[in-house]
């Protein structure tokens, strides 16, 4: 197993969930870019070095799991989920695995994997 596996079996139910299906929406979304661990938690970026050029992060805290966009601020978000946070990120808390939205989430991903790759 890999690193981020091994992240995502350690998260206790319905976290574990979450994680899982996160990565199986972002691994589909951007199939190009790269997964590893980076500060604790798994990131998706550019390149050989997910860290250098981020897209976006899955990060487990108690009772939900963050995943966050290093340009989310910058992407188109009728839908008013994603909360801004520091510098150009934002991010969604989610609980529950039926709280992802593939087709939204796709559309995130891919509108914040084009801005890094300008």
């Amino acid at each position: 197993m890999d690193a981020v596996t091994d992240y995502l079996a350690g998260l206790d139910a319905p976290l574990r969930e979450v994680g899982e299906k996160l990565r199986t929406v972002i691994d589909a979304a951007l199939p190009e870019a790269a997964s590893a661990m980076w500060h604790g938690h798994p990131v998706w970026g550019l390149g050989d070095r997910p860290g250098r050029t981020p897209v976006c992060l899955v990060k487990a805290y108690t009772s939900y799991v963050t995943f966050g966009l290093w340009r989310g601020q910058d992407v188109d978000d009728a839908s008013g989920r994603l909360v801004a946070g520091a510098r150009r990120m934002a991010s969604v808390k989610l609980r529950a695995v039926d709280e992802i939205d593939p087709d939204l989430f796709t559309r995130w991903l891919r509108q914040a994997y084009n801005l890094e790759a300008r």
